[in-house]
Formats: C-alpha cells, structure tokens, sequence
C-alpha cells in the first residue's frame, strides 16, 4: 500500500461496514463454535455485524490465503490456528508461505494434545515409555491424526530430545484412530483433549500419560506436562487466534487485540472453553507474534535436522 493511502488508513474511522470474519475450518467443531462465540460478543464491541465465513480446506491455508488477498483495512480477519504459517508451508509440498502476509491480532484458544498410552502399552509412564523405546527401537508405535498436525509434531519433538526411535503410525483424521487405540492397534495416540478421549482415560481403557499444555489440566490435575516430564519443545498445544492482512493499520490491530481481551477477561467465552477443555489464551499482540515466530524457528529445526525425525 503507498504510504498515502496507509496513512489515510490509519486516520480514517473504523470500523465503517460490517466485518467479515473468515473461520479456517469447516461448519460444527470446537474451532468453528468458538469462532461464533467470539463473533456475537465482538460485533457488540465494534458496533457492526461480525460476519462468519467458512472457508476450509488445504488444513486451514485456503482461508489464510484469502485473508492475506484481502484489503488491509480491518474489515477482513481469520480465525485459525498458526500451523497453516509454522508447518505446512516446510511439510506439504505447494504450500504458499504466507507468514509474512498476515498480522497475527491475539491468541485465542489453547488445545492441549494429550498422550495417551493404549491397551498394548506394557508401561505405566511417560518416562518409562521413553526408555522402553530406547531399549527397543521401533517397537514403539505412535499413532497421530496425521502428518503436519500438532500430534506429529509433538512426537517429532520427542523424537529430537530423547533419542528414542518411535515408529509414527498417521491417520486421516481422529475417529478410526480412537477405535484402534481401544483395541491395542498401537502402543500410543497423541490427540487433541476432548470429552471422549477423557471418558475412555476415567474408564481404565486408556491411559493418560503427559499433555501438551501451558499448564496441567483440572480434569488430569495428576498428569504431568511434557515441559515438566524434561519436553518443553515437545509441550505443544494447538494456538489459534485472529488475524487480519499485513499492513492492517497498527491502530486497528491494537483495538481488536484490545476488545478480544476484555472479551475473553468478561469470562463467558473463556468459561465456555474450559467446558470443552481448551484453555482461554489473550495477551498483547507482541508476545502472539513472538510465540508465532517461536513454533516456526522449532518446525524449521526439525525440518533441518531432516526426514528421519518427521516420517
């Protein structure tokens, strides 16, 4: 954009129409519910419509490359989780590397990945799994909802710091791999935490092993973090929050930042995501981008560190 027309930009009003808000994944599901939550509250905030628009697909990077097309002047935002600009772009081939043509906004939501050792696992522990993993090479299966999810890379991590040779078994999804972790088909699933997959661990059928989380979790207040299992690279969560185009005037960044936070402070959104498990995120736009720029450099080690620790 020509300097004259940003700054015009920066002291025109806003907003001035509705606002388009593009969600990244399909209809139905936490991430698109959460994205209406917001929605409702948000429009009351700005005093125009907020306006859902589900652009899915390629994994969420079809609605990030619309939103990076779109005219910078905080009409159009995303709601999407950052692996579209940390992962995809050094794991699938074609993908668009648009990390520098959106402006992360604010962290939404944490969903904690939670390990879970299946009917075949011989184990009881995080730790003593790893060390069955090291005495065994390859015997070890780990099951994941399929390459270049947070899954993967959380395997991927603990793969690079412990050593350990785990064979990755990917899925296309999360269904079939629940039925094959109940019946011992592998030794180990990293999953998104969700009512189900909790059931299953109250139960006995599943053992809950580590999570991927800023913090333990009040339903599994007994397991640990991988941080505090000596994993903090591995202790990932999948971080969605808003975007909007590059070059969205810094006046408009800072007063979504700033309504999403009251939002979430309100409590009623943040309750509703602790209801499903997820943990509520906010903050300042710097420390979004900072943790942004953060799961980049980590995918890019991996990456270098080259295709043994990633199949």
């Amino acid at each position: 954009m020509p300097a004259v027309h940003a700054a015009a930009a920066q002291a025109a009003p806003w907003p001035i129409r509705p606002v388009r808000l593009i969600v990244v994944y399909p209809p139905g599901g936490v991430s698109d519910a959460t994205a209406r939550a917001l929605a409702q509250p948000l429009a009351q905030a700005l005093g125009v419509h907020v306006l859902v628009d589900n652009r899915a697909g390629a994994g969420g990077a079809v609605g990030i490359d619309l939103l990076a097309r779109a005219a910078p002047d905080g009409h159009t935002l995303a709601f999407s989780a950052i692996t579209p600009l940390t992962l995809q772009p050094l794991l699938v081939p074609g993908s668009r590397d648009l990390l520098t043509q959106v402006a992360p906004i604010v962290g939404i939501m944490h969903t904690p990945v939670l390990v879970i050792g299946t009917p075949a696992l011989g184990t009881r522990s995080f730790t003593e799994m790893i060390a069955m993993a090291r005495a065994r090479p390859g015997a070890v299966r780990w099951a994941s909802s399929g390459v270049a999810t947070t899954g993967h890379m959380v395997l991927a991590q603990t793969r690079m710091h412990s050593g350990a040779d785990i064979t990755h078994v990917p899925y296309q999804g999360g269904g079939a791999q629940l039925n094959d972790a109940l019946s011992g088909q592998f030794e180990v699933l990293s999953t998104n935490v969700a009512a189900q997959q909790l059931e299953y661990v109250a139960a006995g059928r599943l053992r809950a092993l580590a999570v991927g989380s800023p913090a333990r979790l009040a339903d599994l207040h007994d397991v640990p973090t991988l941080a505090e299992l000596g994993y903090p690279r591995a202790n990932l969560s999948s971080l969605f929050g808003l975007f909007s185009p590059a070059r969205t005037p810094a006046a408009v960044v800072q007063g979504l930042n700033d309504a999403v936070n009251r939002i979430l402070g309100a409590g009623g959104l943040a309750a509703s995501l602790r209801d499903k498990h997820v943990l509520p995120a906010g903050g300042t736009v710097a420390a979004f981008a900072q943790q942004i720029a953060a799961d980049r450099r980590d995918n890019e080690a991996l990456v270098r560190r080259g295709a043994a620790l990633l199949r």
